[in-house]
């Protein structure tokens, strides 16, 4: 998720929502842009404003996304569920993952690296494209769990 960069009236309130949107692949970071020690880390994500929430996703850690939504507990939950934390895990898929998911992890298993490649590209190109919420949805798990074996692939390499 962020780091939410704030200054140091905001912090509070972001170390509550830190403690209720805990998620074990979902790290939220909270930075106070008006300390001097942490201004070049301000500076490095073109902080101007507070607070700004930006969020990483697969392994960005150069520029972040802005986050847009709104600003309240049940918003910032929504946008950690649908978007952001890893439920279904190709290494476990028993516990956690949809009826769907196990059938696509089933059907991308007897695929060869090459085909993971095509369709994580393919995926990817449609992330920004207009559709339904649970289309979108569905575009993330299938993205999740191509990116868990292309890993699990290079790893075993």
């Amino acid at each position: 998720m962020p780091p939410t960069f704030s200054a140091p009236s905001k912090i509070h309130k972001r170390k509550k929502y830190k403690k209720q949107l805990g998620s074990s692949s979902v790290l939220i970071g909270d930075v106070d842009c008006t300390e001097e020690d942490a201004r070049p880390l301000c500076e490095q994500f073109g902080i101007q404003g507070y607070p700004t929430i930006k969020y990483f996703v697969d392994g960005d850690t150069t520029t972040g996304e802005d986050y847009q939504g709104g600003r309240d507990f049940e918003s910032l939950k929504r946008h950690v569920v649908d978007n952001l934390e890893v439920k279904c895990l190709v290494s476990n898929p028993s516990e956690g993952c949809t009826e769907k998911e196990i059938g696509y992890i089933t059907k991308m298993k007897g695929k060869t690296a090459d085909d993971w490649k095509k369709q994580l590209d393919r995926l990817d190109g449609m992330k920004g494209g207009s559709m339904k919420p649970e289309l979108k949805q569905w575009l993330v798990q299938r993205l999740n769990i191509l990116k868990q074996l292309d890993s699990g692939a290079s790893e075993e390499l």
